[in-house]
């Protein structure tokens, strides 16, 4: 079937005619057309891998992006074709295809998919569901035991827009609690102060009796090891969850 190409005429009709016209009618209108010969969804994979190779990362790639979508090729082929060109191409142009191909595809990943692509960007596995802390947490958060033994250490993961309760970390002496942000994007908020955003490499210190909740950003996976210092009388103090009107105006 004939592709249909009036772009070249539209944006260029009066300045560059016969571009306009090779465009249009013999780059779309016959060479796209030949799916005797090849596929539109092979010509599709040619032409992405060649305008990245040229690091041509523009609305033209973004175009013929939406085409290879339309035209058959999943987010998980995509994902493979960009990996093995980068190999031949270049590392860096790889990255700026991904980025385009990932608001492409966006609408095809799958919670699942997120939660795989969140625990393969960090060294720490994302463990098992809370269950025994969930009435404390609004949304679905992870537990993974880290260390058991000297210092208590977990990787806590949180699924977008998850976050715990109001809660303090009290002691006699020493005690409170140190997060260190390894994935994704998150807050940290103590009462009477504005919320902190979070992303990997920050480091919190939470003094004891300090009222503070934690969680993942709205539209992002986010986990921190929650390092438990040592200290004498340690108790933990759960409180309300934090209200929809203070976590939306993240």
């Amino acid at each position: 079937m004939a592709v249909k190409q009036t772009a070249g005429r539209e944006k260029l009709g009066t300045f560059a005619p016969k571009f306009a016209e090779l465009n249009d009618d013999v780059l779309f209108g016959e060479v796209w057309s030949r799916e005797d010969t090849l596929s539109l969804r092979d010509r599709s994979l040619v032409t992405v891998v060649s305008l990245m190779a040229q690091g041509l990362v523009d609305s033209s790639f973004q175009y013929h992006l939406m085409t290879a979508k339309k035209n058959g090729i999943t987010k998980a082929e995509i994902a493979e074709i960009l990996t093995h060109a980068a190999f031949y191409a270049g590392w860096p142009k790889a990255w700026a295809a991904f980025n385009m191909a990932k608001e492409v595809w966006a609408e095809d990943e799958t919670p699942d998919d997120a939660k795989a692509t969140h625990e393969a960007s960090m060294v720490f596995p994302i463990g098992a569901p809370n269950d025994a802390y969930a009435k404390y947490f609004i949304g679905q958060s992870y537990l993974a035991p880290i260390s058991t033994s000297q210092v208590g250490i977990h990787n806590v993961t949180f699924e977008p827009g998850c976050h715990n309760n109001w809660h303090i970390h009290h002691a006699a002496s020493g005690g409170g609690q140190i997060l260190v942000c390894v994935a994704g994007r998150g807050y940290y908020q103590e009462a009477g102060k504005p919320a902190q955003l979070l992303v990997p490499g920050d480091v919190v210190n939470i003094p004891p009796e300090v009222k503070h909740w934690h969680g993942a950003a709205p539209d992002s996976w986010f986990s921190h090891l929650a390092v438990e210092v040592p200290g004498e009388g340690t108790s933990n103090e759960w409180c309300e969850p934090v209200s929809d009107e203070e976590y939306s105006k993240l």
